[in-house]
């Protein structure tokens, strides 16, 4: 039998240690908390740059460490939102064999502006996984807009992103003319939804495997970016992104990032300004994405030998 003495010597240990744990714990949870602050201070400086707000949502996959500002406000998705086009057209692909391969043709009257592939093919027409590519790596306005018809119009759009999660989705138009005042929650989501959307659909598995690698590459591959998330990473990080811009100033970007040895950053940059007919700020968008890496930088030791 154990003696009273040596049962309180135990439990003293036991509390001894618990404090110790928690002890650790606080303290692994304040030195996290300090560069997120340190981001937001950051984010908040840069805001005042420029007449318009930043929307940022950041997860480092690494340790979970989670970088917000803005994170749950409505943006313009402008054409962000063709990574959802593209991911409800898989997922009806999954009930019917061969969709992707079905050709679509369609008219002069469909080229509204910035038409960089469909306008290239109007005589033969284009498989939807042509139209899937030419959406997500040059941003082509038709060829999305012939997936969101395929799919059943902008509502079956925002159908799907509920049903992964992103319950702030709300597509109300086609490309052409998506809504960009701020003001106006039509075709907005908030940064937060859209990078845990974008999670589940390239490294979680809300699609299939090959669906997840056929939607990397054609990200991996987007020629929109390199003024936004792409000029604001190191050299030799590889990304898969789709960027937005519209309106009222609008540059959107969303993107997995990789660097050469650690796992992914996750990450959604929104901005909208004030004024209608202000000018497009690409390096808002570098400059955040710095932003966001450098903080991740000062907690997670993989990335701390890349930064320094």
């Amino acid at each position: 039998m154990v003696s009273c003495f040596f049962k309180r010597r135990l439990l003293s240990r036991v509390i001894a240690i618990s404090l110790i744990s928690i002890g650790l714990s606080i303290s692994a949870l304040s030195s996290q908390a300090q560069p997120v602050q340190n981001a937001q201070a950051k984010l908040a400086h840069l805001e005042k740059s420029f007449d318009g707000k930043i929307g940022v949502y950041a997860i480092n996959t690494g340790n979970n460490q989670i970088i917000a500002y803005r994170a749950d406000q409505l943006f313009p998705v402008q054409s962000t939102s063709k990574l959802l086009d593209v991911a409800a057209l898989f997922k009806q692909s999954d009930s019917a064999p061969g969709l992707l391969q079905k050709k679509i043709h369609y008219t002069q009257s469909d080229l509204m502006m910035w038409h960089p592939i469909t306008g290239k093919y109007l005589a033969t027409g284009m498989t939807l996984e042509a139209l899937s590519g030419a959406a997500m790596s040059y941003s082509d306005n038709p060829a999305a807009n012939l997936i969101i018809k395929e799919v059943g119009g902008p509502a079956a759009v925002t159908s799907y992103a509920h049903s992964i999660g992103n319950k702030s989705f709300n597509l109300e138009h086609s490309e052409g003319t998506f809504n960009s005042n701020p003001n106006n929650s039509d075709d907005s989501a908030t940064p937060k939804d859209m990078a845990i959307s974008l999670q589940k659909l390239t490294l979680g598995n809300a699609l299939t495997e090959p669906q997840r690698a056929q939607l990397v590459t054609w990200m991996t591959d987007n020629t929109t970016s390199y003024k936004r998330m792409r000029s604001g990473v190191p050299i030799g990080w590889t990304i898969a992104d789709k960027t937005g811009s519209g309106d009222y100033g609008i540059a959107n970007d969303i993107g997995i990032l990789w660097s050469p040895l650690c796992k992914p950053i996750v990450l959604a940059i929104y901005t909208v300004q004030g004024k209608q007919d202000a000018q497009i700020r690409d390096d808002i968008v570098a400059s955040t994405t710095n932003i966001v890496l450098n903080e991740f930088a000062k907690t997670d030791p993989c990335f701390k030998a890349l930064f320094n």
